[in-house]
């Protein structure tokens, strides 16, 4: 039996490789077993979950990255984290809270589930051969015996079934004959104990009889009847067993006869590896060549603007100097002055008159300048600031340009500006996509003159930024990158964010609901107006003047301050929609009201077509709303509005906003999808305000969806 456990040190030379554990960079260490297949040790997971949850906790910061010294968390990972799993258990020093991490293998996100770590299978057979070339690498290294007294004694066979290791002596005294324990299973001294029986982690007391050919891992008879694998595709264990063993035979004997072709293959790839080493110093000397260029260029330019600087200076100084000179001048016994004072002790009056006229004109001009003080040159340079702010920006996009690499776009429609910003791009898949895409953004600001733009790293195709300011307008590009090879950048799109903080709520099933008439969905984000059989029966009352009445619904939550904006759209086949806001000291009137849909002037005994009329009606309104319908948007009859009807019709927007100002007394309408204002009035906000909506007809209203992290995740899949 011994001989059967112990392994030649050749059949597991050179496969190191395969027992590194891809997030410590060391053998295994109780290997776990992850639902993408891939291998990482127990010690690494806990230490990755734990790493995610702290940065999670201080926000991302580059310090709560090095929470491990053994674990690396790359940037792409980090960009995840706003996506785990904060419920569970209560973090302590042994069990992590988090259960979704990147799978250090493949990135592919891995979740744990509720059961966490627990849930995970431990791979024995890994974990084998891991004991195996340790005891090659370190040539046996013995193992001493656990029961001996000190001095221990090197140990000669391992129990499998007591996880012990012991001596010659001290295996008889602890296994002796003709007890159960003469037949526990022994092997070499060995430090890799696993269980003769392999248990499921989902129920620990049940032991793996099948194998989930969906899941692809060994399962119990619970699992498949009424576990997380009851309808999935199940093949019994030795089936299974059978399966592998002979699918792996045959590709092993496949790649084995073909060891031929596989050194051929190594011989090219070392040709290729010399050619490449030779290609990038070729390519590092054309790059050091093309940044000489630039230096040279910055060094003239250097050398002329330092020249100009010292020429100016020079200048000034001399005039300076100048000026200096002439007001040493002006001092007692010196210069201008003690020449006019040797001048005053002439006596003769025709020759004191002779000199003394243009001396008296530099007197005269010297006391002006003293009065007038004014330097004869300035000691700024302003004129002389290099402006490189241009330069700056286009050398921080120096890199290497492929034309092989195609430029990103941004997709407008597949883009959404609500709570958060979901900014999504596309390329047209004719070449090589690239690795990771930088996108950039910055606020447009009329008052700035230098634009400085925020960058962020993706590895998909979308991406959720959550730090823009409120009713501001943003300008989005992108470009992808391959290894040190970019795109160009693609065009600039400019995208507005809502007017105020998302406001977020659902339709009222209570209040005033009527559910003969209205439709909620399950989730009470959508209602729809049934012109059903209900509505065929009341017509039956109607004459000639009378109409039906709207069905109101309000929101689940009011608002009592502050400004808010909330967004939905409207079905292009809808009849009749009104929406605005409603104060609670209304509803009730809402809900009651008979004749809130037609104006008098319109009914055919009014006998008369009056504006006064439509004036009254409007006041009477119990609440604020606009009138949508058959893919139009009408703007209110108001003293402000245009008298052309015409011109109060307006093409329906695919998404519309109502943004209320309670402070203010304001309540707008806009296009959701360009942020533009249509319509706007003020609103009595005494009370708690209500988002209304009504419906006639066939109609359908749907609420804008908020913008969370799984949106990026369904682009990025599209």
């Amino acid at each position: 039996m011994e001989s059967d456990r112990l392994e030649s040190p050749i059949a597991i030379k050179g496969i190191e490789r395969e027992l590194i554990c891809p997030a410590c960079k060391e053998l295994f260490t109780h290997p776990l077993i992850l639902p993408c297949q891939h291998n990482i040790c127990h010690k690494c997971v806990k230490e990755i979950l734990f790493a995610f949850e702290d940065s999670f906790a201080d926000g991302g910061s580059e310090s709560s990255n090095q929470s491990s010294p053994r674990i690396r968390i790359a940037a792409s990972s980090m960009d995840r984290i706003d996506r785990i799993n904060r419920a569970g258990r209560k973090r302590n020093s042994l069990t992590p809270r988090s259960t979704l991490f990147p799978c250090p293998s493949c990135q592919r996100d891995i979740d744990l589930g509720e059961r966490g770590i627990n849930g995970l299978f431990r791979n024995f057979t890994l974990e084998t051969i891991v004991e195996r070339y340790r005891q090659a690498a370190r040539a046996a290294i013995a193992i001493m015996c656990d029961f001996c007294k000190p001095p221990a004694q090197e140990s000669t066979k391992s129990c499998m079934d007591c996880s012990a290791s012991y001596c010659n002596p001290c295996f008889k005294i602890h296994h002796p004959w003709g007890t159960a324990k003469a037949q526990h299973e022994y092997v070499g001294p060995t430090t890799n104990f696993r269980p003769k029986i392999l248990m499921c982690p989902e129920h620990e007391m049940e032991r793996v009889n099948m194998y989930c050919e969906i899941c692809r891992r060994p399962v119990c008879h619970l699992c498949k009847l009424g576990g997380g694998h009851a309808n999935h595709r199940v093949t019994t264990m030795s089936t299974a067993y059978k399966t592998l063993k002979e699918k792996l035979s045959k590709d092993i004997e496949y790649l084995i006869s073909k060891e031929s072709q596989v050194k051929a293959h190594i011989t090219q790839l070392d040709l290729l590896m010399k050619e490449t080493e030779c290609n990038s110093e070729r390519a590092k000397q054309e790059a050091s060549q093309s940044f000489e260029k630039l230096y040279c260029v910055l060094e003239e330019k250097k050398s002329a603007a330092l020249r100009a600087i010292e020429t100016s200076k020079n200048i000034r100084m001399e005039k300076l100097q100048t000026q200096v000179e002439e007001y040493q001048g002006l001092l007692e016994n010196n210069g201008l002055v003690g020449y006019a004072q040797e001048v005053l002790k002439e006596t003769d009056p025709s020759c004191f008159v002779q000199t003394a006229k243009q001396l008296h004109v530099r007197i005269q001009k010297a006391t002006e300048s003293l009065r007038s003080f004014t330097p004869a040159a300035a000691t700024t340079f302003e004129d002389f600031v290099v402006d490189t702010a241009k330069q700056e920006d286009i050398l921080g996009d120096l890199s290497f340009h492929s034309n092989g690499l195609e430029i990103p776009e941004i997709n407008e429609e597949q883009s959404r500006m609500y709570n958060k910003a979901l900014i999504s791009w596309e390329c047209s898949g004719k070449t090589d996509s690239a690795d990771i895409y930088v996108l950039e953004y910055h606020k447009l600001n009329k008052e700035e003159e230098s634009v400085t733009w925020q960058k962020t790293e993706v590895c998909g195709k979308s991406k959720v930024l959550s730090d823009l300011d409120d009713d501001s307008s943003y300008a989005f590009r992108v470009r992808g990158y391959k290894g040190s090879i970019c795109s160009p950048w693609s065009q600039e799109v400019i995208m507005r964010t809502p007017p105020a903080p998302v406001f977020s709520f659902l339709f009222d099933d209570k209040c005033g609901y009527n559910n003969e008439h209205l439709e909620l969905n399950p989730r009470r984000t959508s209602v729809e107006s049934r012109a059903g059989f209900p509505l065929l029966l009341g017509s039956e009352r109607l004459q000639v003047g009378c109409f039906t009445t709207l069905d109101y619904i309000i929101g689940d939550t009011g608002i009592a301050k502050g400004k808010h904006f909330w967004a939905f759209n409207v079905e292009a086949y809808s009849y009749l929609v009104k929406v605005g806001v409603v104060p609670s000291s209304k509803i009730q009137k809402l809900f009651h009201n008979t004749s809130d849909v037609i104006s008098p002037r319109y009914e055919q005994d009014s006998g008369h077509d009056s504006g006064s009329e439509d004036t009254f009606f409007d006041s009477s309104q119990p609440c604020t709303l606009v009138t949508l319908g058959m893919k139009k948007f009408f703007i209110p009859t108001t003293p402000a509005a245009p008298k052309d009807p015409a011109s109060r019709i307006l093409p329906l927007p695919s998404c519309l906003g109502v943004c209320l100002d309670c402070d203010r007394g304001r309540v707008g309408f806009y296009d959701a999808g360009r942020m533009k204002c249509l319509y706007e009035c003020e609103v009595d906000c005494s009370g708690l305000m209500y988002p209304a909506f009504a419906l006639m007809g066939s109609a359908a209203v749907h609420l804008e969806e908020p913008v969370t992290a799984k949106d990026r995740e369904y682009h990025d899949d599209i």
